[in-house]
């Protein structure tokens, strides 16, 4: 009961982050920002991130390669933190967490950025999963973009009061500055202009217009007519830009039209047919499966959707929840198959029982185990539960068979069973030091990959210990037990 109470009160998670040893940085900046910009923002932001001593070099990716396999605008860089090696580092000890803590207090200051603290490898996998980068993502699905957007900074602000959130960031859908030019149509009308004769100018002198074509030998080009650089990209200028009239004359291209910079979509995203908002959020200092139930309970309590709208949450939860199903169906089909080759083993069903009764109480100790080490649980624990089924079996096979033996060659039922658990002290033993020793050093491990070790190891060794226990002192009670009122009824 105290280990089933305990299993409700444990985090859950499909597996544990790997140290990867570096850190992978998106910076976001605001949509529209030229290259050069970018750039120059970037330079920087990696200045500032060479301070930390730390950090042996930083690169970056921004915009979309020429085999455009993971499409972004300038707007957006990916930058690789890769760090020196712990014995170079001014402190050892210090935690990876602490690290982060340290280059989120450098790069934090620097204006015109907004950051996500991921891992290279562990960033690839989230967007292979869920198609974003974050750990969790919050899909918010409708028809109306203001809505949308709306909903997600709802959303996003609920996630900020959650316990152990991270980088919390609504997509960018707006803020892309969108120079946009109304005719006004009355004027036009009064000058004898028509609305497309207007656009045709505008066209050609942002766009640019083929005006003929240059022949140099067998090669072909086209002449392009456009305004000069300087003069598109000043509002002024192409208010002063003359528009020609029916009757001869000019008239300013200002006096025509509305011309204004605005802030308009920076990017509308679909799924499944449907328009989408993303707002996306890491975890920090918590396990993943406890923080998405608290995001779904502060968001079903404090967000209110209209009709026509809807939520979907995903990342990398999704792989634990598959998997939890998985395990309902495999773990009981395996408890069946132990039990089986136990009653074909042995024959009766009473045995079979005293001997599989000492699965419960080795996964007792395992629950026991990782909530002393505040492990949460996760498919790596699964599969040291499972690992740990099959040596509390073996072991009480190993001291019911023995006892079994004693009785048909004639001795008594007490001696049997006094006999076969002295006489089996030591294979026990030995069966469970064996495995329990060759864990200790994954449980205690602190290099790469030892994340994933450390639930399996302390599952095993904590279930051993408590499986063990009842193999040498409470299964040959529990047999004694069952014998006496089987041997009763049959003598009634």
């Amino acid at each position: 009961m105290v280990s089933g109470f305990l299993v409700t009160r444990m985090g859950s998670e499909f597996l544990p982050n790997l140290d990867e040893g570096d850190i992978a940085m998106h910076a976001l900046r605001i949509p529209g920002t030229s290259l050069g910009q970018a750039i120059s923002q970037q330079k920087q932001l990696e200045d500032a991130i060479k301070q930390l001593p730390e950090v042996e070099r930083v690169f970056a990716k921004i915009g979309t390669a020429e085999v455009a396999t993971e499409a972004a605008p300038p707007s957006v860089a990916d930058n690789f933190i890769i760090l020196k090696d712990r014995k170079d580092w001014p402190d050892p000890d210090k935690s990876k967490n602490q690290v982060v803590a340290d280059l989120e207090a450098v790069v934090t200051p620097i204006p015109g950025n907004r950051y996500e603290f991921l891992q290279p490898i562990q960033m690839r996998f989230n967007e292979l999963i869920a198609g974003v980068r974050a750990e969790l993502a919050v899909k918010v699905f409708g028809d109306d973009h203001d809505a949308l957007v709306a909903l997600g900074a709802e959303i996003g602000k609920v996630l900020n009061t959650v316990p152990g959130a991270a980088d919390v960031a609504v997509e960018q859908a707006t803020g892309l500055p969108v120079y946009t030019i109304k005719p006004k149509r009355e004027t036009l009308a009064r000058l004898g202009l028509n609305v497309a004769d207007v656009q045709d100018l505008v066209a050609a002198a942002l766009g640019g217009e083929v005006a003929g074509q240059l022949y140099e030998g067998d090669r072909r080009s086209e002449i392009i007519v456009r305004l000069p650089e300087q003069l598109r990209s000043k509002p002024e200028a192409l208010s002063s830009l003359p528009v020609p009239l029916p009757g001869g004359g000019y008239v300013p291209l200002g006096e025509v039209v509305e011309a204004e910079l605005v802030s308009g979509l920076n990017q509308v995203n679909r799924e499944n047919g449907k328009r989408r908002v993303v707002v996306t959020a890491n975890v920090r200092g918590r396990d993943l499966g406890s923080f998405v139930k608290d995001v779904q309970s502060a968001v079903a309590e404090r967000v209110e959707l209209p009709s026509g709208y809807w939520l979907d949450y995903g990342g990398t939860f999704e792989q634990l929840q598959s998997a939890s199903k998985r395990l309902a169906i495999v773990v009981p089909v395996t408890l069946l198959l132990i039990g089986g080759l136990l009653y074909m083993a042995l024959g009766s069903v009473r045995d079979a029982a005293v001997i599989f009764s000492g699965v419960p109480l080795a996964l007792t100790g395992g629950v026991l185990a990782l909530w002393l080490r505040g492990i949460p649980l996760s498919i790596s624990a699964g599969v040291g539960f499972i690992a740990l089924s099959g040596i509390a079996v073996l072991n009480g096979l190993v001291m019911v068979s023995f006892i079994r033996d004693l009785r048909k060659s004639g001795m008594g039922l007490d001696e049997s069973i006094i006999e076969g658990a002295m006489t089996r002290l030591r294979p026990v033993l030995m069966t469970a030091l064996v495995a329990g020793l060759g864990f200790v050093p994954m449980a205690f491990n602190s290099g790469i990959g030892s994340e994933v070790q450390r639930p399996l190891a302390t599952v095993v060794i904590g279930g051993i210990l408590s499986s063990t226990l009842l193999t040498l002192l409470v299964l040959p009670g529990l047999y004694r037990l069952l014998a006496r009122k089987a041997t009763s009824v049959v003598s009634s």
